[in-house]
Parts: structure tokens; C-alpha cells; sequence
């Protein structure tokens, strides 16, 4: 063999080997973890933050209003064909600049494992639970107030002060409610009650009456129905508004087509439907943004009327504010 062959040989054997080496390598493990649960929109010069606390899956055998046939088939217009219909938990934290102000606070310890989200998505997003110094409630279901404690029943937000309607807080905190309301509600009362104690305790619950302010940058509506305290929460900045309506509606694929649908949940099932109208409408109509606590998160977006139906525009995922110069294609 000549010595001029013998350098093409070593290449030869060296790319090989390192071909085999390739393709030997271990793959990385998979990552079986979740991006991180936010997702920012601005409005005006507030900053919105949609914080995922959890999930839960609801039976559409709770929804009122229409057959179950015709229910299954709204669902499957949207492929969902299961058993339950996965329900996020979310809740907003709203920077104006002068407040840190978080609306409702997931379900925290109250249902297992699929929920308490919240103070990590918080972290992740830039922001402590000790940061926050005004939380407002939209009503006080065990979806809305749990993760206001730990599992404990200590106090998560060190720093904060609690707000309800008074309505609200009426209908749940009464000592006596327990004693009154049909057995299977007791717990639901016992939890509200046990969730807002200690910031009771600390001086730092307080009430308001539906259409006055907790802070000057929010205004209040009472949308009784769902509960009879049921409140939004209207947010304005430069001309723009975004209104967090609470649980105004659950099921994306059916109470937008059809609002008459109610839910089981409602204590008034005809004010709640009357409240979900008109606030759909006024949100229509206006065009600004909205929010709900069980939307498909971020549960953020708008919402488009189309003769007596509605149908609900969800946020894009992007940038949080769009650069000055944005290449348009023509």
C-alpha cells in the first residue's frame, strides 16, 4: 500500500467513528414540565399579568338550558368529546404603577393536585405574593378564595389587603349561614369563611359597596347571579379598559353561542344569565378587553357579538408591547 493511501484511510476510519458516535448518543431525557404559567398584556400603562393557578375537569351535565345532545354537540365542534371539560383557574395581577393589585386567587390547597399554581407562577413571572398590597375578590366560591391561605390556613399575601362586595361578603360570612344553608352548600361556606379569617383578624378584609372604588384606578359593577354578590372589575389606562368578569361564564364552547346556558353553580340561574348578556354586550360593544377566571388560560381576549350569539377572540401570544416599526407585507 502506498503511503499516499494511508491518509485517506485515517479520515476514512476517523469520520466512522465519528459518525457512530452520533449516532449512539443519548437523546436528553424528556422535559415533562410546562412552560411557566403567565402571560402578560398591556393596557394602557397598566401591566396585566395572567397567573395559572390550576385546573379541574367540570361534567357539562352541570349546564342548564339546553339538551344534553345539544350540549355534546357544541363541545364537539371544538373536539372535545371526554367526560369532563378541563376548566382553568386563572387569576390577574395588575400593575397601575401605584398598586400591585391581584383579582381572585385560584383554589389553591382546596382541591389536590391539579391546583395551588398560583405563588409559583407569580415567582416565575417576576413577582412575590408579599408584593402584592390589594387583592380583589369577584366572589367568594372556593375557586376564587382558597389561595388566599396555604394548606395550613396561614396567610399567603403578608402584605395585602382583601376586598369584596358587600353583598358578597354578607351572603357568605354570616356566622350563621352554616347553621341555615342546606347541608350539601355547608362546606362551601365553611371555606369561604376560613379562607378570609386571618386577614380578619389582621384588620385586612374590608367591604365595599357595588359601584364604589377599594382604589381609585378600579370601578366596580354588581353582576348578581352566579352569586349574589358577583362582582367585575373595570380597569382604565390611556383609552384602553380591560373588565375582569369572574364566573360570568365557564364553558367557552357553549355559553358564548348560547348565554341562556347557565350552570348549576349559579344561585340565581335567571340573573345570572341576565348579567352575562348585558356584560357580554357592553364588552362587545365597546370593544375593550376582558377576562375570566375559567376561560381557557391566559382567559384573556375580546368579545365579538353576532346577532343574539357571542363568540370569544382569545389573545394572541406575542410581544409585550409591539416594536414602533412593524414590517407589513402588501
Amino acid at each position: 500500500m502506498s503511503l499516499s493511501v494511508l491518509p485517506i484511510l485515517r479520515s476514512l476510519a476517523l469520520g466512522l467513528t465519528l459518525s457512530s458516535a452520533v449516532a449512539h448518543a443519548e437523546v436528553p431525557a424528556q422535559q415533562k414540565t410546562q412552560a411557566p404559567g403567565y402571560q402578560r398584556l398591556a393596557v394602557g400603562e397598566y401591566e396585566v399579568t395572567a397567573l395559572f393557578d390550576g385546573y379541574n375537569d367540570l361534567s357539562p351535565d352541570l349546564l342548564k338550558g339546553l339538551s344534553p345532545g345539544q350540549i355534546r354537540a357544541l363541545l364537539a365542534r371544538r373536539s372535545i368529546e371526554t367526560p369532563g371539560v378541563q376548566t382553568a383557574f386563572n387569576a390577574f395581577l395588575i400593575n397601575t404603577g401605584k398598586h400591585l393589585i391581584l383579582v381572585d386567587t385560584g383554589a389553591g390547597a382546596c382541591i389536590g393536585q391539579t391546583a395551588g399554581m398560583l405563588s409559583a407562577n407569580m415567582k416565575a413571572s417576576g413577582y412575590n405574593p408579599a408584593d402584592v398590597d390589594t387583592i380583589l375578590l369577584t366572589h367568594l366560591h372556593l375557586d376564587h378564595v382558597c389561595g388566599l391561605v396555604d394548606a395550613q390556613q396561614k396567610p399567603i399575601f403578608a402584605n395585602a389587603t382583601v376586598y369584596a362586595a358587600k353583598p358578597e361578603a354578607d351572603y357568605w360570612l354570616d356566622p350563621t349561614a352554616i347553621s341555615r344553608v342546606p347541608e350539601k352548600s355547608r362546606e362551601l361556606f365553611k371555606i369561604a369563611q376560613e379562607s378570609v379569617a386571618p386577614y380578619i383578624v389582621a384588620g385586612r378584609f374590608r367591604t365595599f359597596k357595588p359601584g364604589d372604588s377599594p382604589v381609585p384606578e378600579v370601578q366596580t359593577a354588581l353582576e348578581s347571579g352566579h352569586t349574589p354578590g358577583s362582582t367585575t372589575y373595570q380597569f382604565t389606562s390611556q383609552g384602553q379598559s380591560i373588565l375582569f368578569m369572574g364566573d360570568l361564564v365557564h364553558d367557552l364552547a357553549v355559553q358564548f353561542d348560547h348565554p341562556e346556558v347557565s350552570i348549576s353553580f349559579d344561585v340565581n340561574s335567571a340573573q345570572a344569565i341576565s348579567s352575562r348578556n348585558q356584560v357580554f354586550s357592553a364588552v362587545a360593544k365597546q370593544k375593550i378587553w376582558a377576562a375570566a377566571a375559567h376561560l381557557p388560560f391566559p382567559g384573556m381576549g375580546h368579545i365579538v357579538a353576532i346577532d343574539k350569539h357571542f363568540q370569544w377572540v382569545p389573545v394572541e401570544y406575542g410581544p409585550y408591547q409591539r416594536a414602533e416599526h412593524v414590517p407589513l407585507l402588501k
